[in-house]
């Protein structure tokens, strides 16, 4: 039986899964990681990669081992994915030249500022580009010693493969893509290169990106190098081809069957973001929408937002540590279910309640850092229930900003929108919720808690069984999706009206985290 393998290295788990043909999960295995706040920037320190990858192989081979008795799978095909865009530099012996900085940095405002004007096209702050031009304006001292730049997901796929090669969906978040002719845009590549000259590096842009590939395409083999970082112990042969490494937008895209133009999804874990698959791009350039594309080359208007269930995650995990004060077992699954499932009780403006979700800095609502907030008035209702719907609220109230310019600007309409991450793992309560907020049908899929690492294990899947000519979306349309079982629940007017007072309760409160972000320093910075 052909099995096909996927491992995406998110926020805060390494994942990965295993599935057969048709992408029905056979394994799964996982390794828990977080990132770190280090001289000013967030960021995962590369070394830890390397473990990450093999405990999280090591586990699916054990899962794999319990239900079928066999040590090691038979694998097709590889694909790797990870948390989108973010800045590795490395120099021509792939030695690594600065801090990988990750999605998480709001740092390179005036650059972007810079060259969204330059190239008339929104340029996000955690785009590889926007990376690379601070570090040509603070001249800092890597940068002429650059061979090669990287995202996450195509750092780990050339460890693995020795190719430096990235799918198109993630490169669209390194630089512009010009889709037709699933490249990057040249005439930006030429204005970025002049903008470049006045820094006196050796290097041209298009030979420091890696070479973009579509989905389908061979992106290389599993090197004996490669074998030994997923395998150490050994076990797991050479040569196993790959399909091009993609980012997690590309693989949410994926993983809900939205790669058809008028389709569109929303994940929601860490960070949050919605991605609508368009016939042609918007009208205008937004500087709170993102353009990318599927992992095959068409357009994409992204509303991204850093911080979304983190601090909601904090705050149980307080719950929990008051359990355990109190000798109660705390069991994190139905801790998260109860709570959850309390939100739906509460009043539905969450009486008067307010929280700011920002650990981290937030591009849509113009912040550069973030101070996780709560606040009610004397008189608001103050009850659990409350309290949990507006974490859930907060969680999704930045997206509602760019989502706004999408279907109201743009005029966007989609007959419902698909749900996946780890906010929707408790059933109907994120659902609902998000319906609510969004004002939009919300679609899950019985695998949407698979998320990421079964987007890519389907790309694995398409390049390494499709047939002749098939196309992506008839891939997922005919094979994977035909029979998945979807429920859909519609915008509840009650929600609709109370998330609307809500909303302008949290779109006034954000003066009030101006101020604690001014004056509230982090504890490391005394």
């Amino acid at each position: 039986m052909k099995t096909f393998l996927g491992i995406e290295l998110g926020s805060t788990r390494v994942k990965a899964v295993l599935i057969d043909a048709c992408g029905s999960p056979l394994a799964t295995g996982g390794f828990d990681w977080e990132n770190r706040y280090e001289n000013g920037v967030w960021t995962y320190r590369l070394q830890d990669v390397r473990h990450a990858l093999a405990e999280s192989f090591l586990d699916l081979c054990t899962d794999y081992q319990n239900k079928t008795g066999n040590k090691h799978p038979e694998i097709s095909c590889i694909g790797i994915s990870a948390m989108m865009h973010g800045y590795i530099a490395l120099d021509k012996d792939n030695n690594q030249l600065a801090d990988f900085r990750t999605w998480r940095n709001t740092i390179t405002e005036k650059e972007v500022e810079i060259l969204s004007e330059e190239f008339d096209f929104n340029i996000p702050q955690r785009w590889t580009i926007a990376h690379l031009y601070r570090a040509l304006r603070q001249r800092e001292p890597h940068v002429n010693d650059i061979a090669g730049l990287n995202t996450l997901a195509s750092y780990v796929h050339c460890m693995l493969t020795g190719e430096k090669v990235v799918g198109i969906g993630d490169a669209s978040g390194m630089f512009p893509i010009d889709s037709t002719i699933n490249d990057y845009d040249q005439e930006m590549v030429e204005k970025f290169d002049k903008l470049a000259l006045e820094y006196g590096v050796p290097w041209k842009l298009i030979d420091i990106l890696p070479k973009v590939l579509n989905a389908g395409e061979n992106a290389g083999y599993l090197t004996e190098e490669g074998a030994k970082i997923l395998a150490p112990a050994g076990g797991l042969p050479a040569g196993i081809p790959f399909c091009p490494a993609e980012g997690d937008a590309g693989t949410g895209m994926v993983a809900t069957n939205s790669v058809t133009p008028h389709t569109g999804n929303v994940s929601a874990g860490t960070s949050i973001f919605a991605m609508l698959t368009l016939k042609h791009s918007l009208s205008k350039a937004y500087p709170e929408i993102d353009m990318i594309t599927t992992p095959n080359g068409k357009p994409v208007a992204m509303a991204h937002c850093n911080n979304c269930t983190s601090d909601l995650d904090a705050w149980i995990s307080l719950f929990s540590q008051v359990l355990e004060k109190m000798d109660v077992p705390a069991d994190k699954t139905k801790l998260y279910l109860n709570l959850y499932n309390a939100a739906l009780m509460g009043d539905a403006d969450c009486g008067g309640l307010v929280s700011i979700n920002y650990l981290s800095g937030e591009h849509t609502s113009g912040f550069h850092e973030g101070r996780p907030l709560f606040a009610r008035t004397p008189d608001s209702r103050f009850s659990i229930e409350n309290f949990i719907r507006s974490l859930l609220f907060s969680s999704i109230a930045t997206l509602r900003i760019g989502m706004d310019i999408l279907t109201g600007k743009e005029n966007v309409t989609l007959s419902k929108i698909h749900g996946h991450g780890g906010l929707f793992k408790t059933p109907i309560v994120g659902q609902k919720i998000m319906a609510g907020v969004l004002n939009i049908p919300v679609a899950v899929m019985e695998s949407a808690g698979e998320g990421g690492a079964w987007g890519i294990a389907l790309l694995a899947a398409y390049a390494g069984s499709k047939e002749d000519g098939q196309s992506l979306e008839d891939f997922l349309e005919n094979r994977i999706f035909s029979n998945a079982k979807v429920t859909v629940i519609d915008p509840d007017p009650g929600d609709i009206e109370g998330f609307s007072v809500y909303f302008e309760r949290y779109k006034a409160a954000l003066q009030v985290e101006r101020t604690a972000v001014d004056v509230l320093n982090n504890v490391n910075d005394k």
